[in-house]
């Protein structure tokens, strides 16, 4: 995997170019453009052009844009694209506590909704190892409602870092999603913002901030995954936000 990096010491250029698809959205498109051609070629334009518009979705769902993310061991970033829709003190997943667990104890979990038109590639908040993996099955709520999180499919991280610092995050399926994806594994390493998973199509992610800590995002706030700062480790203080 090829890593760039950049600063915003000295000098330097970074160029826009058009995001690449994830190859589990290939085989999607494919057969939209293959339906899409066979409705052009009889003819049938009232079917063809929504299927072009259908494939031209799929294309843009699946988009796998590149992410610059903060080097700086005290940032928890945002594993998903989407809107901040809930902050609460919550306890965790059964599947995050016991020993070497998030514990039973109430910890801030920061909910961020994707759309079907958020880009579902979802990131890591913080390096380190993937001590703990599990999948769920379940309902496919409105991933917007806070049970959600209870009774929908789902699918928990935990990774810890050297330190020690631990913290878990969730993949959530929707109403319109009907699997999870995982790149890693337990006992695998992984660098902050990178890869984990996606899921198909519209669903949230739960993130579990560390005891003594505080979302630097406000309710209604947009996310990018791998970029947006959504807590520094250890920090406690209130934030307010104004829509306009």
């Amino acid at each position: 995997m090829a890593i760039e990096k950049y600063s915003n010491k000295g000098l330097g250029e970074a160029k826009w170019s058009f995001p690449p698809v994830h190859p589990e959205g290939r085989k999607f498109a494919v057969i939209s453009a293959a339906i899409t051609a066979v409705f052009a070629f009889f003819a049938w334009e009232t079917l063809a052009w929504p299927m072009a518009g259908v494939t031209i979705w799929v294309l843009a769902f699946f988009r796998d844009p590149k992410r610059v993310t903060p080097l700086d061991d005290k940032y928890i970033v945002a594993p998903a694209d989407g809107l901040v829709n809930l902050i609460m003190p919550v306890v965790p997943p059964l599947e995050l506590q016991g020993e070497g667990g998030l514990g039973d104890e109430e910890l801030i979990r920061v909910s961020i909704f994707m759309s079907v038109f958020d880009v579902h590639i979802n990131r890591t908040p913080i390096e380190g190892t993937v001590k703990r993996q599990a999948y769920i099955s379940g309902k496919f709520l409105n991933a917007d409602l806070d049970k959600a999180s209870d009774e929908n499919e789902r699918q928990h991280f935990m990774v810890e870092r050297n330190d020690g610092l631990k913290v878990g995050f969730t993949q959530i399926a929707g109403l319109v999603a009907r699997r999870i994806m995982s790149f890693v594994k337990e006992g695998d390493f992984v660098a902050v913002g990178q890869r984990i998973g996606l899921i198909r199509f519209g669903s949230r992610v739960d993130v579990y901030l560390p005891k003594g800590t505080t979302p630097n995002v406000v309710l209604g706030q947009r996310t990018i995954a791998g970029e947006t700062i959504i807590a520094e480790i250890g920090q406690v203080k209130e934030i307010e936000g104004i829509g306009q």
